[in-house]
């Protein structure tokens, strides 16, 4: 089946890219979702209408999404938490709680947006990325320290 993608999809393509896939895969996923478009003369026509609508969009969205890279350029975080033996937590640093980190600090960032590399189950040093577009990415350092009396000694 063919198919004109309307969105960005992961192991397929960009926007605007005509891909054979199976049929299935089209008409259970990409169509329903709004993804993609069955690979017609008139769904071509509509494609390079909205398209121009799109550019526009994306253009904003990026300079938004710049402006919070800018502001979140550098921030460091730092969790206070429970430790045992061989610094292992007692539960873990997620995505949520980065989240609410950056919301104290005024910065609103939906915890979707956020990738560990790894799970932060350990005291240290560890950097997370915010995904804020398709094309702006964002480092940022988290640290987790020990609490309570351990961490005086």
């Amino acid at each position: 089946m063919k198919v004109i993608l309307n969105e960005f999809v992961e192991n397929l393509g960009d926007r605007g890219t005509l891909c054979e896939v199976k049929p299935g895969y089209g008409r259970n996923f990409l169509i329903p979702k709004g993804l993609a478009y069955q690979a017609t003369k008139s769904n071509l026509a509509r494609f390079k209408q909205e398209q121009r609508q799109w550019e526009t969009v994306q253009v904003r969205e990026k300079g938004n999404a710049e402006a919070v890279a800018s502001r979140l350029a550098g921030v460091e975080l730092t969790f206070v938490r429970r430790a045992g033996e061989g610094d292992a937590l007692y539960g873990s640093v997620t995505t949520h709680d980065v989240a609410e980190a950056l919301a104290s600090k005024g910065i609103e960032i939906d915890r979707r947006k956020l990738v560990l590399p790894q799970h932060v189950k350990r005291l240290g040093t560890f950097t997370a990325e915010v995904h804020l577009h398709r094309e702006v990415h964002v480092p940022i350092t988290l640290h987790v320290e020990r609490e309570g009396e351990e961490a005086q000694a």
